[in-house]
């Protein structure tokens, strides 16, 4: 705190952590030396090195303020560059991260690996087309399930294979038919 205070601790400082304060001190104390020197000697030949010294100190301040703004520009550009090294290095993480997905190519384009085994083999359309054929075939499957039960129990006597036109046409009706023969069956079995 004392050298702080002293104005001839700055005399003492490392040069490259002067600041515009130390240069106004050092003038201070210069300029107080060389006034008790005009007073007592030759005034004109101390006047004449007042005025090369106080010239020396200005430069001597310009100097220490640029390299204190040159310091800061440096702290600012350091800074910058580690968030930008920073938000690379994310951005690599998430480029190498994607990359062990399927890529891109082009738009709407998907690069796939043909010896990949969990590699899409379908188009979603035929998919649809196969999901819609096995319903309907599940939905034929339990009406012949159905017919059949209802033979076996006896409500539909036997008949005589009829042509298949006629079997698609009247398909319908019997499906409608077995399901009302069905719910009448179970419904007399609750009364």
């Amino acid at each position: 705190m004392e050298d702080e205070l002293n104005p001839t601790s700055a005399f003492e400082k490392d040069p490259f952590k002067l600041t515009a304060e130390d240069v106004y001190d050092m003038s201070y104390v210069i300029g107080r030396d060389l006034f008790k020197l005009s007073s007592s000697e030759d005034s004109r030949t101390v006047s004449e090195l007042q005025y090369k010294v106080i010239r020396v100190l200005e430069i001597f301040e310009l100097l220490v303020d640029r390299q204190n703004l040159t310091v800061e520009k440096l702290k600012i550009e350091r800074d910058n560059l580690r968030k930008e090294t920073e938000r690379l290095h994310s951005e690599l993480q998430k480029a190498t991260s994607d990359s062990e997905k399927p890529q891109k190519n082009g738009t709407d384009k998907l690069v796939i690996d043909v010896n990949d085994p969990n590699r899409p083999r379908f188009t979603l359309q035929e998919l649809t087309d196969v999901l819609q054929e096995r319903n309907k075939l599940k939905a034929q499957l339990l009406v012949a399930q159905e017919e059949l039960e209802c033979y076996k129990s006896g409500l539909i006597p036997t008949k005589e294979p009829q042509s298949l036109e006629k079997v698609s046409g009247a398909n319908r009706e019997s499906e409608q038919t077995t399901v009302k023969k069905l719910f009448s069956l179970k419904h007399r079995k609750n009364h």
